[in-house]
């Protein structure tokens, strides 16, 4: 069987930064935050305590991707990955009649950790109110984690694989491993990646809160602090991050953009905690090593590591040693960052986001920085690129994803020369 070779060749994303890739990439290398004070309709103040976010403000989807009518029908979530998948696919130069494709050999697979959150608790309030004939016949539809990949794959008439993974934190990167796997096997040519996200409304928050897992800074350009000696918990993101991944070979035949390849992969589970990362750090470690082999690389290869970085106090540190475990002396020099410093946490959707972020420093040859780092916490002592983005030549990077039942993911991305 032949191996095919997977390559990125456009990209698209929704964050509290901005509404399109391009002015998301600007704010990240300008060390711009996306975190607000929240205004949603979703979120009641005398009903939770959270007052900050990565919210996506003023949103719509214009015409030509959705109608105004059809849109009403889905949740965020949903939107957020249309929006994102369309601009992807422009950026590809797929958006074209007939498609370069057989439409059998076109996918997609997402990654979505939590799915309708808002719609659930929307429909409850309704049902509650008025009875059971007020619950839309669309309310499953606009909420099933699985919807993300299928909408995207009816609107574009895609009839290869369709499906969307959901583990946590790191099921975007799942997503993206297993779309990896489709095209390198020759089952699919393209196939629209990453993941989407947007549970801004009152229960994840008070959720999230009980648990002690969010920031208590009402500061919204300073509580995203990872590595940071001050910092206290993550901050809520909503977005989504979609890449399209696609047989290089082809892609070159046809005269697409190659923004980077994807050459590893790894994936571990802590079999530690329901919610904490393994206080040593064993899981992640065993996962960028596996993704490090897959590639075939030395780990003095890797560049640029995208850390998970969420800014919570057991978080950070487990990183930390994880990467000292993976790396060794070498852990001193790779350049390491955490974009969710200005993003905050997109959940299912990191992963995603966060590969992007990766393709972008290797293609454009630049690191974001962790902005808010002003002294580093005594076990958190590499160099995490501090509030000023660097110019740097990566041929590597490397980017983290970890979630929640201690479930790890890595991806390894190449500079395309």
């Amino acid at each position: 069987m032949k191996i095919n070779r997977v390559a990125i060749t456009g990209m698209g994303a929704v964050c509290g930064l901005g509404h399109d890739l391009k002015n998301i990439w600007n704010g990240l290398i300008e060390g711009r935050s996306g975190i607000s004070f929240l205004d949603s309709p979703n979120v009641s103040p005398e009903k939770t305590p959270v007052k900050i976010a990565g919210q996506v403000k003023n949103f719509s989807l214009v015409e030509e991707i959705l109608s105004a009518k059809d849109a009403s029908k889905y949740d965020t979530f949903l939107l957020y990955s249309l929006k994102a998948a369309h601009e992807a696919l422009t950026h590809a130069g797929l958006l074209m009649e007939p498609p370069p494709y057989l439409p059998t050999r076109m996918g997609a697979i997402l990654g979505v950790g939590m799915g309708g959150f808002p719609v659930i608790e929307r429909t409850i309030d309704l049902f509650n109110e008025r009875g059971e004939r007020r619950v839309s016949p669309f309310f499953i539809p606009s909420l099933i984690p699985n919807m993300a990949s299928g909408i995207l794959t009816i609107r574009y008439g895609l009839k290869g694989v369709n499906y969307t993974t959901s583990s946590a934190c790191a099921s975007a990167s799942h997503a993206i491993s297993n779309a990896f796997f489709e095209i390198q096997s020759g089952r699919q040519d393209v196939v629209i990646s990453g993941g989407s996200e947007s549970v801004i409304s009152n229960l994840p928050f008070c959720g999230f809160n009980n648990m002690k897992a969010l920031s208590k800074n009402l500061d919204p350009l300073k509580a995203s602090r990872p590595f940071d000696k001050n910092r206290d918990g993550f901050v809520m993101g909503e977005g989504a991050g979609i890449l399209i991944l696609e047989n290089l070979e082809k892609a070159k035949a046809r005269g697409a953009t190659i923004y980077a390849e994807v050459v590893g992969l790894g994936y571990s589970s802590d079999a530690h905690h329901i919610t904490a990362p393994h206080p040593t750090g064993d899981g992640a470690s065993e996962c960028m090593n596996m993704a490090i082999e897959f590639a075939g690389l030395h780990p003095e290869q890797i560049g640029y590591i995208n850390a998970h970085g969420t800014s919570t106090p057991l978080g950070d540190v487990a990183e930390t040693l994880a990467i000292k475990k993976t790396f060794k002396d070498y852990s001193k020099k790779v350049q390491i960052s955490s974009s969710k410093s200005m993003s905050g946490h997109l959940l299912g959707a990191a992963g995603g986001f966060e590969s992007i972020v990766c393709v972008m420093a290797l293609h454009e040859s630049i690191l974001p920085p962790t902005v808010n780092l002003d002294e580093n916490d005594l076990e958190c002592d590499l160099d995490y690129i501090p509030n000023k983005a660097r110019r740097s030549q990566v041929e590597y990077a490397l980017n983290n994803s970890f979630g929640f039942g201690g479930t790890n993911s890595s991806l390894i991305f190449k500079k395309y020369i």
